[in-house]
């Protein structure tokens, strides 16, 4: 079956290196924690905050060989008053992990969007 498996970070700056080493940290840590190789994602959706325009989030994941992975890059909503300069995934992987068992990861300053799950 395939699982969503969210992530979020952010930058200090709009920054190519800064954006795509965020990136790569953010991913390198979800499949960490979930135990999955590339082969197993089915797709990846990023977005980023209005505030970051220097670099697409999914190059980080064609440097870390994610090649042959469908992924799409999106600009989030300004909602005024939102958490800045942040980065998020929804990566969809082929797993036979229950839903509870899904580790979602939250990073730098974007462990503000879901506490309830970065305690986990």
């Amino acid at each position: 079956m395939v699982r969503g498996i969210r992530g979020a970070t952010t930058v200090a700056r709009d920054e190519p290196g800064l954006i795509l080493d965020a990136t790569e940290q953010l991913l390198r840590e979800i499949v960490k924690r979930n135990g999955f190789v590339p082969e197993d994602v089915a797709s990846a959706l990023f977005t980023v905050t209005p505030d970051l325009v220097s670099e697409f989030p999914a190059a980080a994941a064609r440097r870390m060989g994610w090649t042959l992975v469908p992924l799409l890059n999106f600009t989030e909503i300004g909602v005024p008053g939102r958490l800045e300069r942040c980065i998020r995934v929804l990566v969809h992987v082929n797993t036979d992990q229950p839903q509870d068992r899904i580790q979602h990861v939250y990073l730098a300053g974007a462990t503000v969007l879901r506490p309830d799950l970065t305690g986990r």
